[in-house]
């Protein structure tokens, strides 16, 4: 006798965008100094009838928000969960700049580890090439 195949939760939700007929979605990575090109490529990925999502937040600017040293070091965690979730909602992931720092780093190994196709505005710095 068998048994149906339980579905992996990234099964089930690649289900869900399938019934719901939604877009292709882009998850932007990169270092937030890259702010300006990751508006650019959003721009880019959005004219080509894409959901992108990105960075939210560049805490390399001042803000009242993260000016306490402590509050900041917390946001940032949460920052970095919530983005790790980004890229778990998105189809692929594009990576903005010509400079890999060791967050992004680990979210293009965190999305190879979950099949997500990677691309690059800088195919020159992806670390497995």
């Amino acid at each position: 006798m068998s048994y149906p195949q339980l579905l992996t939760p990234e099964e089930k939700l690649a289900d869900a965008k399938k019934l719901l007929s939604l877009p292709h979605i882009v998850v932007i990575c990169g270092s937030t100094r890259f702010m300006t090109e990751m508006n650019e490529a959003d721009l880019r990925e959005t004219k080509a009838g894409k959901i992108v999502v990105k960075p939210g937040i560049d805490m390399k600017s001042p803000h009242e928000l993260w000016s306490d040293p402590v509050e900041a070091e917390a946001l940032k965690v949460r920052l970095d969960g919530l983005h790790r979730a980004k890229i778990r909602l998105a189809d692929e992931v594009l990576v903005v700049g010509d400079y890999i720092g060791d967050s992004t780093r680990a979210e293009i190994a965190y999305a190879r580890s979950l099949g997500k196709p990677v691309r690059f505005t800088h195919p020159e710095v992806d670390p497995d090439a």
